[in-house]
């Protein structure tokens, strides 16, 4: 699977990690920076560009870390095709794949240790979207431009 990771300041330490380790795993990685700490950097720079490669279908899925996780949430949102989530426990991570199609996991450098990171990821990367009926319509209705979202 070809994952993409992106990450500011405040969750360049855990990217770095959880890159390592993915690479361990055999994932294929794209880092889409920052590829050095940069105390003054913004999120966007680096979210806003994993997303669009989500969506275009360059990479399969994303993970985007800041401080806190939201305002990379924020950022991945504002693209297209693009179902991210802040993602805090087990549950939501594989939930958000199976039920909503989630594909860009968002986490908090700040706030989320590097074990229980790898859990998240692992949970999210691990799972698959279920097709149940209910979740394809609930995706259509939350989607009135008729974007593709499965």
């Amino acid at each position: 699977m070809k994952i993409g990771l992106a990450s500011d300041h405040g969750g360049f330490e855990l990217k770095q990690l959880i890159t390592q380790r993915l690479i361990k795993l055999d994932y294929t990685i794209v880092d889409f920076g920052n590829d050095t700490f940069d105390s003054a950097d913004d999120y966007p720079d680096y979210v806003i560009p994993l997303a669009k490669s989500v969506a275009s279908g360059e990479v399969e899925r994303g993970i985007a870390v800041c401080g806190s996780g939201v305002g990379a949430s924020i950022a991945a949102n504002k693209v297209t095709g693009v179902r991210a989530a802040l993602i805090n426990d087990h549950f939501a991570a594989h939930q958000g794949v199976e039920d909503d199609n989630m594909n860009v996991i968002c986490l908090g450098g700040r706030i989320t240790g590097a074990e229980t990171a790898m859990e998240l990821t692992l949970a999210f990367l691990n799972a698959k979207f279920s097709f149940g009926e209910r979740h394809v319509r609930r995706l259509r209705k939350a989607d009135p431009t008729g974007t593709k979202l499965i």
